[in-house]
């Protein structure tokens, strides 16, 4: 997954492969969920400068996830923050450009000294390295 900064919004373009299917030519859900938590994942990275790990998921399954039709489109967003929880929205846009799932995904986050000096968070520049 390659990640782009787009303003407020953090996007990517993944394409989905068949033995990724739940069902005949939908993506597994759970395989949605983790495409969700990982862009939110990034989002807390790059956009909020610091490291956290997954308090909450939760998303809805809107419509079926094709894995034959092309590529998706997440697009992640900052929600709300409270104290140390960051509340991440993301997309997951069908190759049609409907929707085909969205959620909250919340963060308990570090203080950005904690993420360099404990958890050796790196610089912003080198998430996009390559």
């Amino acid at each position: 997954m390659q990640f782009v900064e787009d303003g407020e919004f953090l996007t990517c373009e993944w394409e989905p492969r068949g033995f990724l299917a739940g069902y005949n030519n939908v993506l597994h859900g759970g395989i949605q969920a983790t495409l969700m938590d990982e862009i939110a994942a990034w989002f807390i990275q790059v956009k909020m400068k610091t490291a956290g790990v997954t308090s909450s998921i939760n998303i809805r399954l809107k419509r079926s996830v094709p894995v034959k039709e092309g590529k998706l489109r997440l697009v992640a967003r900052l929600q709300e923050t409270r104290k140390n929880l960051v509340d991440v929205h993301v997309e997951l846009i069908n190759p049609d450009g409907k929707i085909g799932a969205e959620g909250v995904i919340t963060y308990y986050t570090f203080s950005p000294d904690v993420a360099r000096e404990k958890l050796y968070f790196p610089r912003h520049e080198e998430f996009f390295e390559k």
